[in-house]
């Protein structure tokens, strides 16, 4: 019987919590980011609610699988943060559980996760991008409603071109009314000026009934195949005058054949049918259009006498100069024989290009199925890359809440579209193998997530701000200093008897090696990179002076603590050659630039050592006096 631990159970409920959370937000973000594309769509043209209920319904669960990575990035970040803030992480690895072993309940949750993001993008995906794209070319070809704007032309009903002054919006009348009517051509345009009217949908909604008061129409009566210069037209007077326009604003839903061949509507296995089927007709036409190429281009098409074919193969056996046959041809010979190239000429252009353009469309069609293949596999794995990502990352920062996650996630998440879309689009454009540029997020990503995984196995700092930090200062020579307090709690007490008599040693190796080395001197270049020994007495002055100030830091006195904090640290290999490797010390003195700036920076610790050995001396009698004191 499968036994699932209580760690485990803890584990899965703060995460489940949490990427249920996330991946609601993130379905959200990303729909209305979809919404605002497709919004010109539907504004203004008085959808009803079940249009737009279908609308939503299916668009999101087009965006399940996209929303899946970015919400398990965000929940592993915020989980293994909260763990790492609330120092449950470190309890867990205190009681000699690793970092794998608490992943692993997540692992086959995320794992679970793919195959559903795999799911719904092979069997759902496909049906709901059928139903949303018939959804969109409906909704794109609906009329709007009509509402006319006061004081501008409205020009939304095909035809027409109203113009309303004042509207009144409780009663629905109409003042100043201009209409103008195109249907008959721009020429022969109808003109009716009113004082009020109205607008009303009939009941079928195919037409818009039009009540004028008190108005004058125009039209012109211009013949069109007859040119006139003075044109005569028709001016109508009318007290009331009621006419039917077209405008058929039902909502009708198109038909879903139209997505058949759409590479979003199919799954796997449907794509791998057209695939090889395109492929083969592909195949098929290249042989075709090289074997007429091959043999029929160059041929003449237009049929020949039996007089004409024997002079055909007569010059066709025989060596002609060209050149000085269309020399010796009259003028209306060259003007037949150029008339003749030119039409040949350019009727086999247009063929080639239009065989060009077919065999690019059957090309891009083809490489559509392949990316769109591809991509059912890739976003799926995205959900366990990101959870190797972001578990691992979490652990590290130790930062939860929607703080920092946010932003990181956020972060790895532009990066990953960028490099995903870029080797799509490529991929697409034919740019790129296929495969090579569905694959290359993953490709990036993937090595990211191991390296993290394992860094946060072995507890490494590799995202720690203060080893960086460190290190920068150690590189630009910036000094640290020492910040020593007084402890709570102190298990052994300075040896005050004997400190004296350390301090007075360690003063005395301090000024041995000040006058033995000569540390305000300029190094010489050449000697600096060929000289393979090592500075060891320095090293055994620095760990002496820790080890003294470590056991006079157990004091209680604030003199003393005051005394300690102003010893140096002594960096004791930045005097020296920076490699340890006798080879790469040449290699850096060759190349003059690398070498200048350790030389240069060598020379400046130089003479910061100096300085620091005159320091320990005074600190230690000053820390004698102290300690002499307090007896």
């Amino acid at each position: 019987m499968l036994h699932i631990k209580k760690l485990d159970i803890f584990i899965l409920k703060s995460f489940c919590l949490l990427f249920a959370g996330t991946f609601f937000i993130c379905l959200f973000i990303f729909m209305m980011q979809f919404l605002w594309r497709y919004v010109d769509e539907m504004v203004g043209k008085g959808l009803e609610m079940t249009v737009l209920a279908q609308f939503f319904f299916y668009s999101a669960l087009t965006l399940v699988p996209v929303s899946l990575p970015l919400a398990v990035l965000l929940a592993a970040l915020i989980t293994f943060g909260n763990f790492g803030e609330r120092f449950e992480l470190l309890a867990m690895k205190a009681a000699g559980i690793p970092l794998l072993r608490i992943m692993q309940p997540l692992i086959i949750f995320i794992t679970f996760v793919s195959c559903v993001s795999f799911y719904f993008q092979n069997v759902i995906g496909p049906k709901a991008q059928v139903k949303l794209s018939t959804l969109l070319i409906s909704m794109k070809q609906k009329s709007p409603e009509v509402d006319i704007p006061e004081g501008a032309f409205y020009d939304e009903i095909k035809g027409y071109n109203l113009y309303v002054k004042h509207k009144n919006r409780e009663t629905g009348m109409l003042y100043d009314v201009l209409i103008y009517n195109f249907e008959k051509g721009f020429e022969n345009a109808q003109i009716i000026k009113s004082d009020s009217g109205r607008l009303e949908m009939t009941a079928d909604k195919q037409h818009l009934y039009l009540h004028l008061y008190d108005g004058e129409q125009f039209e012109n009566l211009k013949d069109q195949s007859v040119s006139r210069k003075n044109v005569p037209y028709r001016r109508e007077v009318f007290r009331e005058k009621h006419a039917l326009i077209e405008f058929d604003s039902d909502f009708n839903m198109a038909d879903e054949g139209i997505m058949s061949n759409s590479a979003s509507s199919k799954n796997m296995h449907t794509l791998q049918l057209g695939i090889d089927s395109m492929r083969t007709r592909t195949d098929s036409i290249g042989r075709a259009y090289y074997k007429e190429a091959k043999t029929n281009v160059y041929n003449v098409s237009t049929p020949l006498n039996r007089k004409d074919s024997l002079k055909l193969q007569e010059a066709a056996s025989t060596y002609y100069n060209i050149d000085s046959l269309y020399d010796v041809a009259t003028l209306s010979e060259k003007e037949k024989i150029l008339s003749t190239t030119i039409g040949r000429t350019g009727s086999i252009g247009s063929d080639w290009n239009f065989k060009s353009f077919t065999i690019e469309q059957t090309q891009s069609n083809l490489r559509r199925h392949m990316t769109s293949w591809h991509e059912k596999l890739t976003v799926s794995l995205a959900c366990l890359i990101f959870f190797f990502i972001g578990a691992p990352l979490g652990g590290i920062i130790r930062k939860g809440g929607l703080g920092m996650p946010v932003v990181v996630s956020v972060l790895i998440f532009i990066v990953y579209y960028i490099i995903n879309n870029t080797g799509f689009k490529m991929a697409r454009d034919g740019k790129w193998i296929v495969w090579m540029g569905m694959w290359m997020s993953t490709a990036v990503l993937a090595p990211l997530g191991a390296f993290l995984t394992y860094k946060a196995n072995k507890d490494s700092v590799v995202l720690n701000a203060d080893a960086y930090i460190g290190w920068i200062k150690k590189v630009l020579g910036i000094r640290s200093v020492r910040h020593l307090y007084r402890k709570e709690v102190i298990i052994h007490d300075p040896d005050y008897a004997r400190l004296p008599e350390e301090l007075q040693a360690l003063s005395g190796r301090c000024r041995v090696y000040a006058e033995n080395h000569d540390l305000k001197r300029m190094p010489n270049y050449l000697k600096l990179w060929m000289d393979a020994g090592e500075d060891v007495e320095v090293e055994e002055i620095s760990a002496r002076l820790e080890v003294l100030v470590e056991e006079m830091s157990n004091t209680k006195s604030p003199k003393l603590i005051g005394v300690l904090n102003n010893y140096p640290i002594i960096p004791a290999r930045a005097h020296v050659r920076p490699f340890r490797k006798y080879w790469l010390n040449v290699a850096c003195g060759i190349c003059l630039p690398v070498g200048l700036f350790f030389f240069f920076r060598i020379w400046a610790f130089r003479l910061r050592l100096d300085k620091d050995m005159e320091r320990i001396v005074k600190t230690n009698d000053d820390a004698i006096y102290v300690i002499r004191s307090m007896e």
